[in-house]
């Protein structure tokens, strides 16, 4: 991974899960509405000062969302933020960088 860019995409583990988790209320309210299952699929990471996460995340059955995660450093003692999303799109969509 050159600095700045992102990580190849992996697959969504429990840590990945355990992070969107803490922006689901924030995700819905962007979206205006409660999401019936929100569940990682795939990620990329970004090193900047703390850590973006791209996920790819399914919200229903053919229904899935990108959101953009930053993680602070541990120093700064900050939860997770959801710094942007992308509604509408589908399985096939590539998780790629945006802002």
């Amino acid at each position: 991974m050159m600095c700045g860019g992102t990580s190849d995409s992996m697959p969504a583990d429990k840590e990945i899960q355990t992070l969107i988790e803490t922006v689901r209320e924030q995700s819905e309210e962007q979206a205006g509405k409660t999401y019936e299952q929100y569940k990682a699929i795939e990620y990329k990471s970004q090193i900047v000062a703390g850590t973006n996460y791209f996920v790819k995340i399914q919200v229903a059955d053919s229904e899935y969302i990108h959101v953009l995660i930053f993680k602070a450093l541990p120093h700064v003692n900050a939860l997770p933020k959801l710094s942007a999303q992308q509604l509408n799109k589908t399985k096939e969509d590539p998780v790629e960088y945006f802002s």
